[in-house]
């Protein structure tokens, strides 16, 4: 019933696209003939059924939000990506951040007056190597100048370069305590032979800390459950004369099993970013996910972006809103609904 109710809002090229790994941001056959209206997330009444909330999740995509709808899909939408990672070119995206990274995972390279904050790492030393220190070289950065490296959470895809880049430059670890702890544990299997080592514990935060370097101060907050401290980001962002507010979803993927207990935290904490991402001003995307925030895309237009026209990755408080409705949609349809969730935890 998801995926009959999902394609007809979709397209059915748009779900075979997306269940055949192709690249970028698959695009429907035959778009839906009308353009959904705006949605206000704060007021928007949704039935509680599973068709519902995938309508609602659609809705709020509209024409522009694809790779996150792919949540509503049954199965992991990572696992259609291919096996092997490559290279992406880098390049700058704002004035003070640079897009560092695989085609499908992404590194951030924030700038500030007193050295460079960079978040996540990539899967292991040699993307490390290649993609954020041989990147940032290429786009005009001194890896030396990294201060800080946040670790949005703790998956290898990740944290796989940063105790190689930590030990090289000195540079401070920064995860959440829940995090932290979650990496300690005992590991069920070890990382895989593409995967980096898991890092030495550095600057544990909590929700609701800044991390500030020179001119700019990042805004971190838990937003479980892809893992039980992934962090999300708010921080600001320049473009010529004009200041911006990114928003970083920082875990995105349903990699849990389908309980109550995992859905619910999902749900909460989409809701809360929102709240807090609105509240900011956040007006534009990211995600350590290409397929999530359209980076494969959006880089190439601002290659051919004229003088005076609107950055591809401004967006605007309203499309971040509508984003993590989708989150939070997809998140109540998972289990079948909040009802679902209700009687099954009741049990």
């Amino acid at each position: 019933m998801l995926s009959a109710v999902l394609a007809a809002g979709l397209g059915m090229a748009y779900v075979a696209d997306v269940k055949a790994g192709a690249a970028g941001t698959p695009t429907p056959a035959t778009p839906p003939p009308v353009k959904p209206a705006p949605i206000d997330p704060t007021t928007m009444a949704v039935p509680d059924t599973l068709e519902a909330h995938i309508q609602a999740a659609t809705l709020a995509a509209g024409l522009d939000l694809w790779g996150i709808l792919t949540l509503c899909l049954p199965g992991d939408p990572a696992a259609v990506l291919p096996a092997v990672d490559e290279r992406a070119p880098p390049a700058k995206v704002f004035d003070n951040l640079y897009y560092l990274g695989m085609k499908g995972v992404s590194a951030w390279a924030l700038t500030t007056s007193q050295g460079i904050i960079l978040i996540d790492t990539l899967n292991n030393p040699m993307e490390a190597q290649t993609a954020i220190e041989g990147g940032m070289r290429d786009v005009g950065l001194d890896p030396a100048q990294i201060k800080h490296i946040v670790i949005t959470h703790g998956h290898a895809d990740h944290y796989g370069g940063a105790q190689y880049l930590a030990d090289k430059y000195k540079a401070e670890l920064v995860m959440s305590e829940a995090d932290w702890a979650f990496l300690e544990r005992p590991q069920t299997a070890p990382p895989g032979p593409d995967r980096g080592p898991i890092p030495k514990r550095g600057r544990a935060v909590k929700d609701g800390d800044r991390l500030t370097l020179g001119d700019t101060a990042i805004e971190l907050y838990v937003t479980p459950p892809h893992t039980p401290g992934t962090l999300s980001l708010i921080f600001p962002l320049k473009d010529g004369a004009m200041n911006h507010v990114g928003g970083l979803w920082g875990g995105t993927a349903f990699n849990f099993a389908a309980k109550p207990e995992n859905f619910t935290p999902y749900i909460a904490s989409a809701q809360r970013f929102r709240d807090i991402a609105t509240k900011a001003g956040a007006d534009v995307l990211l995600s350590n996910h290409t397929m999530y925030d359209g980076t494969k895309e959006k880089v190439k237009a601002l290659a051919t972006r004229k003088a005076n026209e609107r950055h591809p990755y401004v967006i605007g408080i309203q499309s971040i809103q509508r984003y993590l409705t989708v989150a939070e949609e997809c998140g109540k349809a998972g289990f079948g609904g909040t009802s679902a969730l209700a009687a099954s935890s009741s049990r």
